[in-house]
């Protein structure tokens, strides 16, 4: 996998071990992954840009942000995902996906953490069931 920490490889060491919030996205494929302190990215689409990519790539990354204490997921399933063209199939596919990827990424990094999804996302899945369990 490729990490690219943002502003610099140090910068990125030195908020992991304050435990300081970061930002982070992992490219759908768990090839690449962006990292940077939250205060340093501010937002997932402007940390793309300020590495060379473009804002609306947002939605070819899985985003989190993270700390000692868990992973927060910004579940929010793009609408061409796998262009699958069943809403629930689709998002049922990036439910299990991104779990898959995020998780691969966490441990490789040292990151033995809960994946959160924020009650304000968690409306996505309603349509996995009335639960909204898989």
């Amino acid at each position: 996998m490729n990490i690219i920490k943002y502003p610099s490889e140090e910068d990125v060491n030195k908020a992991m071990a304050n435990d300081e919030p970061l930002l982070i996205l992992i490219s759908f494929d768990g090839k690449t992954a962006i990292m940077s302190h939250i205060d340093e990215g501010v937002e997932h689409h402007i940390l793309l840009m300020n590495v060379g990519y473009k804002d609306t790539d947002v939605d070819r990354f899985f985003r989190i942000v993270l700390d000692r204490s868990g992973a927060d997921w910004t579940f929010v399933c793009p609408p061409d995902y796998k262009n699958i063209p069943f809403k629930d199939k689709r998002i049922e596919a990036f439910y299990k996906d991104g779990f898959a990827v995020i998780s691969d990424f966490l441990h490789s990094i040292g990151y033995l953490v809960g994946i959160n999804i924020p009650k304000r996302y968690s409306r996505h899945l309603n349509v996995l069931g009335d639960d909204g369990s898989l």
